[in-house]
């Protein structure tokens, strides 16, 4: 039953997801956005703070966080496929600012995200990135696992 301990704030990533790709095209306030998701979208079973947590936090720090995103990237952060572009700033928001989550969480989760919503090779693109963020700001814990 372990999976399901962590469905809520799996849902409140899709939903972050979302609602980051909703103000990567449109621009609205934080505040507008959740308040159109909260009586648009079906937030049942979604850790609605952990959702509004994620997109306050990512829009509030979306400069800081794609200036710490740049040195791991081979292009600048705007040349990013939308998708992900908000799928690394999730995850570089989680794990600047969740240290309560395994960098292992946040991992798996954004490489799902990429896989299901991304671009066809989006997933391994995410990947590769968010392995060397973890390194650098997430060295106390176990290493990563590297790929042959």
């Amino acid at each position: 039953m372990q999976v399901n301990t962590f469905e809520p704030r799996r849902r409140a990533r899709r939903r972050a997801l979302q609602a980051l790709y909703q103000w990567q095209i449109t621009g609205h306030e934080a505040g507008e956005i959740l308040a159109q998701f909260r009586t648009a979208q079906d937030m049942s079973g979604v850790d609605e703070v952990h959702f509004e947590r994620l997109l306050r936090g990512v829009i509030a720090g979306q400069q800081g966080l794609d200036e710490a995103l740049e040195p791991f990237l081979d292009r600048p952060v705007a040349q990013l496929d939308l998708m992900e572009r908000a799928i690394l700033r999730i995850g570089a928001f989680e794990l600047l600012n969740c240290p309560e989550t395994p960098f292992r969480v946040v991992l798996d989760e954004c490489i799902d995200l990429a896989h299901r919503f991304g671009a066809t090779d989006g997933h391994s693109y995410v990947n590769a990135v968010l392995d060397k963020l973890v390194r650098h700001w997430r060295g106390g814990e176990a290493e990563p696992s590297r790929q042959p």
